[in-house]
């Protein structure tokens, strides 16, 4: 990333993308492009699509409200490797929320972003095509190449209950008030296999509310399950998501 070019404009698109072959832009990326940005006939920017890396491109417009872009150079090829492999599962929270936690879940490496419903939520089913808008926004502005999945929401029993047979092996880490006085650090250590493995991690954020006695209990039972503390203060939910994937990221992720 030391070369990485953070002034130019960033676009994610559907399309495969190929040298010189045009990709039209929908009607508001071409408002974005022509009306917003004021973006002119040659004008250069970048876009990825997950699956192409990022290209340079140049804008073409076609009259007032449309354009295509053309790609002239591919400036990072897609990565073999899935890099960050965290999933993120948290209780659902108020819109606005719910909307900075996405762009930040992204920003700190999560690969796969899913609504767990628990005892104390108190929200209602989140508007998943407005959360992919906002994962889709901050990997264009965070020069992520991959696009993290939104994925269907769940109850924490059912997500539990087949958690072995669909995980593969992936285990939990899920921020427990109750563990105060504990070293995060100390307990996620615990997970590192032999030469330093550490295996694939999910992890769960509970409602404003916490999780009720009988989740806790289930929870700390579980063998596929670590829970941790994130300090003597209260967080908010979207804070304590930044916090504990800070952790995880610095402890066992990418970040090391």
């Amino acid at each position: 990333m030391s070369h990485y070019d953070f002034k130019s404009q960033r676009l994610w698109v559907e399309q495969d993308i190929a040298e010189r072959i045009a990709i039209p832009c929908d009607r508001a990326q071409a408002n974005y492009l022509l009306n917003v940005l004021r973006m002119e006939e040659g004008d250069e920017m970048l876009i990825f699509n997950g699956r192409d890396g990022e290209w340079k491109v140049e804008v073409r417009p076609l009259g007032r409200k449309k354009c295509v872009l053309v790609p002239v150079e591919q400036l990072r090829p897609q990565p073999q490797e899935l890099g960050s492999d965290l999933h993120y599962l948290f209780a659902p929270l108020k819109s606005a929320r719910i909307d900075y936690m996405a762009q930040k879940a992204v920003e700190m490496g999560a690969s796969q972003l899913r609504p767990v419903f628990t005892q104390h939520t108190q929200e209602r089913r989140p508007k998943l095509d407005k959360m992919r808008v906002n994962v889709i926004e901050a990997a264009e502005q965070c020069g992520i190449l991959a696009i993290p999945e939104v994925t269907e929401p769940v109850t924490l029993p059912k997500l539990l209950d087949g958690w072995e047979d669909n995980e593969d092996g992936r285990h939990i880490v899920f921020c427990d008030e109750g563990e105060l006085g504990k070293d995060p650090l100390a307990l996620l250590d615990t997970l590192r296999g032999e030469g330093e493995a550490v295996p694939p991690l999910a992890l769960l954020i509970g409602p404003e509310g916490g999780f009720s006695v009988e989740e806790r209990e289930r929870l700390r039972g579980l063998s596929f399950v670590t829970p941790i503390p994130l300090g003597p203060r209260i967080l908010r939910a979207d804070t304590a998501a930044v916090a504990a994937l800070a952790i995880l990221q610095a402890v066992l992720g990418d970040w090391r």
